[in-house]
């Protein structure tokens, strides 16, 4: 038995009169965007909480060690787009094609999922009820300016009342981050107004999937006159809505941040397309969040998850520091969690490991075409409030020779 076996498995029984963590990274390289860190050092975590950065702390300190060499460790990545709402019967968004999140979160690196509108302020209280209030993974919410969110009836503008969404924003502001707008096809601006209007009561930003183009609805009104400093405009690679002029980036986009205006990729099962996304990126107009636009459609195509939309974006030619920013503390300040995201010393333990895969893979977007990158980031182990939800290869582990089983395990 190696010296080290013998610290791990000490440490994993908790042993050392000297452990003062719960749980040790050793040697991954951390890349925490708030904090402008990105080199290599230890994390320690005690009590569910950040608890010690260091170049080397030592292992007989923790009752558990994760050798993380070669690894970056991030904050828990936040997936500012999904669909979460599961287990209603219809459908659609809100039920068959939403997914539980701890299903998919954690094995995805994914420590926090915003829901984006699955439900609205008639079914609120019921998704928090048999979801939200269930899930180990942080979920929070835009809520659908529509009364009964992404599920039959979404489009009725009798449905879509400004005050009865503050009314439930208000009641359940620990959970809910903004006001969510999709998929409207009618030629009038009542889904955006309305929504606008909460999110101004609320102090909260507007997420919008803007649906159709159709009369007066046009991108550039959208963007230079709709939408406030801190609003998001979701799918900004989609194509459908005049994101490209000419082919290059519609100017509209371009005036709208500098003003403010948050662009989510929000990949989606439709919603990114390499047509789009490549000459934009050559113009550097990145994306401030990514996202996955989580549904059965999306995880089953194009899109998979979010470290797979992270590397898109990392083969387009963002430095991997920017990708992690751009899912963990650009997120957090846009939905006004500062919380969230970071790797402060006190700060909840939600933290990703990642492995950074070199070689050949194929990307695909939303319709199938693919883009080959030698880039591909790969969850190795997700922590969520300081314990260990997802090792993907045993990192935390200890040998099965020398491991102490609590008791004898007999065949039947």
């Amino acid at each position: 038995m190696t010296r080290s076996t013998i610290v791990l498995l000490l440490a994993s029984l908790g042993l050392s009169a000297q452990a003062r963590y719960d749980l040790l990274l050793k040697g991954g390289h951390v890349i925490d965007p708030k904090n402008g860190i990105s080199k290599v050092m230890d994390v320690a975590v005690a009590g569910g909480k950040i608890a010690r950065l260091a170049a080397d702390i030592p292992a007989a300190e923790a009752k558990q060690v994760a050798n993380v060499a070669g690894l970056y460790v991030t904050p828990g990545l936040i997936d500012i787009h999904a669909h979460v709402y599961a287990g209603t019967g219809e459908r659609a968004i809100a039920g068959d094609q939403s997914v539980y999140p701890d299903g998919f979160s954690f094995r995805t690196g994914v420590t926090t999922m915003v829901d984006a509108g699955s439900a609205g302020w008639r079914n609120f209280p019921d998704f928090r009820q048999r979801v939200i209030d269930r899930a180990r993974t942080r979920v929070l919410a835009f809520l659908n300016i529509s009364g009964v969110g992404m599920s039959k009836g979404e489009n009725d503008p009798k449905d879509m009342d400004p005050a009865e969404a503050v009314k439930m924003a208000r009641a359940h502001a620990d959970l809910i981050v903004g006001i969510k707008i999709a998929h409207y096809a009618r030629p009038d601006w009542l889904d955006v107004d309305r929504a606008v209007e909460a999110g101004k009561q609320l102090d909260l930003p507007v997420m919008v999937d803007f649906g159709k183009l159709a009369g007066p609805r046009n991108l550039p009104a959208l963007l230079t006159e709709k939408l406030r400093p801190g609003d998001i405009y979701s799918h900004c690679y989609a194509g459908w809505r005049d994101e490209l002029v000419d082919g290059k980036v519609n100017p509209a986009m371009i005036a709208a941040r500098k003003r403010g205006v948050i662009f989510d990729l929000g990949h989606g099962g439709a919603s990114f397309f390499w047509f789009v996304a490549v000459p934009a990126f050559q113009e550097k107009f990145y994306p401030d969040v990514i996202s996955t636009d989580l549904h059965t459609g999306s995880m089953n195509a194009g899109m998979k998850d979010q470290p797979n939309v992270m590397s898109k974006v990392l083969n387009l030619g963002v430095p991997l520091k920017e990708v992690i920013r751009m899912s963990t503390w650009n997120v957090a300040r846009v939905i006004k969690r500062p919380a969230l995201g970071h790797l402060d010393v006190g700060a909840e333990a939600d933290i990703t490991v990642l492995a950074l895969e070199r070689g050949r893979f194929g990307f695909p977007d939303s319709a199938g075409a693919v883009l080959t990158g030698d880039r591909k980031l790969v969850p190795e182990m997700t922590i969520r409030k300081g314990a260990i939800q997802w090792d993907l290869n045993g990192r935390a582990g200890v040998d099965w020779k020398v491991h102490p089983y609590r008791k004898p395990h007999r065949l039947p």
